[in-house]
């Protein structure tokens, strides 16, 4: 029986369910043990079985929330082994261990689409081709105007300056308005001969404030050479509308204007003008004239001519043909389109329109 113990408690050891059986050793079939054998000797027969596994008692785990920290022990199994005076099996208990329990965090984004809605505005600038007798011969005219003078020389910032006066001068002045008569509600005015630029100012209008502050419209007409920029030399009746004539000088301010005139523009040709030497003039314009161009092929491409200090616009080589297109365009954007101009010495044609 002592080593049926031992090797129950060996196998214990080792977590194996056992199961130890002991008989006496036989070999002969009476029960009798072979000579020289005594009966204190066993024949050990051992069965080995896993051993039970225990059933995990499930706990419920309650979940904190984030940032908890949740303590759940471990748990402890006790083994019972029957105790023998020759053996003593420990029982280990194992230390409850931390867990940090992390509640998931669910991050929701929200996505918004702002539609933005452009509007562009297309504004379309449609040149009207009229085509109607002129007023002077049979050729025909084609214009197209512009309003925009009057938005912006109605703005323009006044000059502070002097005024003079002589005797005045149309026909003969430096614009060489040739036998023009100006209209009823404009007088005339020389322009300082410091800014001539070439005549650029022939033909535009001034709004003029004498010291009283009583005012008159002029339209230039010739060059003062010694005028400074600031300094107009009126006629002699629109000077008396502003002051007497013994001040002689006066102080005033001015400002650009449309010259408010309803009638038609004018191209006029110089005396010599044929093919082969363009020189025409523009007469009569409500505004001062930034450019003028002639096409030989019915407008589809332009070319430019030469402004002079006597305000004509030339081409030395001519165009080579009798009869041209003229295209003139305002300082403030309008544009008039004079169609089959005949090139020839001191003719004239009246257009459809004004700038």
């Amino acid at each position: 029986m002592k080593y049926q113990r031992i090797a129950s408690i060996a196998l214990a050891a080792l977590g194996v369910s056992t199961s130890v059986s002991a008989i006496p050793f036989k070999s002969n079939n009476d029960g009798q043990c072979p000579p020289g054998y005594s009966m204190s000797v066993y024949y050990i027969t051992v069965t080995a079985e896993p051993a039970p596994v225990a059933e995990p008692t499930s706990t419920p785990v309650e979940v904190p929330t984030v940032g908890a920290v949740e303590t759940i022990p471990t748990a402890v199994i006790e083994e019972t082994t029957e105790s023998t005076p020759s053996s003593t099996i420990s029982v280990v208990e194992t230390a409850p261990t931390q867990v940090a329990v992390v509640q998931p965090t669910t991050t929701t984004t929200t996505s918004t689409t702002t539609t933005t809605t452009t509007t562009t505005t297309t504004t379309t600038t449609t040149t009207t081709t009229t085509e109607e007798p002129a007023a002077t011969n049979t050729t025909t005219t084609s214009s197209t105007a512009s309003t925009a003078a009057d938005s912006a020389q109605s703005q323009s910032p006044a000059t502070t300056g002097k005024a003079t006066f002589y005797g005045g001068n149309v026909s003969g002045g430096t614009c060489s308005f040739t036998d023009y008569t100006l209209p009823s509600h404009l007088s005339g005015v020389a322009y300082s001969g410091e800014a001539w630029n070439d005549a650029a100012e022939c033909g535009s209008c001034v709004s003029v404030t004498g010291p009283d502050g009583n005012s008159i419209k002029a339209m230039i007409v010739d060059q003062c050479p010694e005028c400074a920029p600031t300094h107009l030399d009126l006629f002699q009746s629109a000077f008396s509308d502003l002051s007497a004539l013994s001040a002689g000088t006066i102080p005033i301010s001015f400002t650009s204007i449309p010259c408010a005139i309803d009638s038609p523009l004018i191209l006029k040709n110089k005396e010599g003008t044929s093919q082969y030497w363009f020189s025409m003039q523009v007469v009569n314009a409500n505004e001062a004239v930034e450019s003028l161009e002639v096409s030989v092929d019915g407008g589809n491409t332009w070319q430019a001519t030469q402004r002079t200090f006597y305000n004509f616009f030339e081409n030395d080589a001519g165009f080579g043909s009798e009869t041209v297109d003229v295209r003139v365009k305002g300082v403030s954007g309008g544009i008039v389109v004079v169609r089959d101009v005949e090139v020839a010495s001191g003719s004239s044609v009246t257009a459809g329109d004004n700038i």
